[in-house]
């Protein structure tokens, strides 16, 4: 079956620039040039929020892990955090002394790294919202930045024509690829986190090996390619491009598996959901819309499982293990009715359930802890200040 255009956003004003699905798949985050942030629900019937503060166009936003906070940076310069509620309540940093190009939460939801026109990257703490440190080896802009999955590795890259990896702990780039014809749009790690993919205005997508530094594949399209996405399972990639398409490739066979055609003028941006099932777009042609992916789930269900785990599968399909290189097998038989019961599988789901919930109010303490903290500095200010009046008083009685 093919994928299919499941739903249809319509409500910017100008063109999309990023779009982002929550943990759980009920909402929707996207970021436009008419300066706002939307939160969709996937549920029928439910209103959209718009959240407004950003004072120029949002160029990037990002859910973080547990769903309960949206980051977004933009070309007011500043990164937000929102909590995604009818409030739609934002504490603001000043992150940067350009546009704020990229965003994204490490895994644990512990850090984020932003990337922007001012030629730095940098690191800060999102519980504390305090900038730790910059990136500064690139000599132009920087378009996008990530985490690789384990958080030990950042990857950047920039219109001075190369793609940089870095190590967040020595803070020192570990290598440059330069093999770009064009500029690079945007990149990001294999869930594997050994290999990232590069979308260029060459029109091509590379997938590199991080531990080889060696190119692995290279696909060539019609049209530059503005954004990429790696499915949860690491087997597919999907791409978004000026030629108004996404494109669909799968990564163990090394070719082209669908085309979507949908938007009007050039495909911006383009992210899976993390379970895989869906896909969300955004154009220039001010829509945001959802697909279904209809992939054979049995090809990845298990993939997904023991990456959890931790465990490996041994599958029939090597392909990716000679071609990639990387640390995942696809298993193409259907997965055995499993001899676990019923109520193991129901104390996990609802485990997660709970850790889930506690990830959310972790997130929104830490909103709320963020606005007391800028209470707290404003009162202890004014108690410096009466105290140096009370001393001032004292000496002038004592002279």
């Amino acid at each position: 079956e093919d994928p299919s255009l499941e739903k249809h956003f319509k409500g910017h004003r100008d063109a999309i620039t990023s779009v982002d699905f929550s943990l759980n798949k009920k909402q929707l985050a996207s970021g436009s040039m008419d300066s706002c942030l939307m939160i969709w629900s996937m549920r029928p019937q439910m209103r959209a929020y718009r959240f407004v503060g950003h004072k120029d166009a949002v160029m990037c936003v990002q859910f973080s892990p547990s769903g309960h906070l949206v980051a977004s940076g933009s070309r007011d310069k500043t990164v937000r955090l929102w909590i995604p509620s009818v409030k739609g309540e934002s504490t603001v940093f000043k992150a940067h002394t350009a546009t704020v190009r990229s965003i994204h939460f490490s895994s644990d939801g512990q850090s984020l790294v932003t990337a922007s026109d001012d030629k730095t990257i940098k690191v800060w703490t999102v519980h504390r919202q305090k900038f730790l440190f910059s990136l500064s080896r690139h000599i132009n802009w920087v378009r996008c930045a990530r985490f690789s999955p384990d958080g030990r590795l950042i990857v950047s890259a920039s219109d001075d024509k190369t793609i940089k990896l870095w190590d967040k702990t020595s803070r020192e780039c570990i290598h440059s690829f330069c093999e770009h014809g064009g500029f690079v749009n945007h990149v990001d790690f294999h869930p594997s986190g050994t290999c990232i993919a590069a979308a260029g205005t060459d029109n091509t997508v590379k997938v590199w090996d991080v531990r080889m530094n060696r190119l692995l594949q290279h696909y060539q399209g019609n049209a530059a390619v503005n954004s990429l996405s790696f499915h949860p399972s690491g087997n597919y990639l999907v791409t978004a491009s000026n030629d108004s398409t996404l494109t669909i490739l799968d990564l163990l066979e090394g070719r082209l598996l669908y085309t979507l055609h949908g938007h009007q003028g050039p495909a911006t941006c383009v992210a899976f959901s993390r379970a895989g099932d869906l896909i969300a777009s955004g154009g220039s042609d001010e829509q945001v819309m959802v697909w279904k992916t209809n992939f054979d789930a049995a090809d990845y269900g298990d993939v997904l499982k023991t990456q959890k785990s931790g465990a490996s599968v041994d599958g029939a399909h090597h392909t990716l293990q000679s071609e990639m290189d990387c640390d995942v097998h696809l298993k193409k038989t259907k997965p055995q009715a499993s001899g676990r019961n019923q109520e193991q599988q129901e104390e996990e789901t609802s485990l997660a359930n709970t850790l889930e919930h506690i990830m959310g109010q972790l997130d929104v303490l830490t909103q709320t802890v963020s606005i007391l903290e800028q209470r707290l500095t404003l009162t202890e200010d004014k108690l410096k200040e009466c105290l140096e009046n009370q001393q001032k008083i004292i000496q002038n009685k004592m002279s």
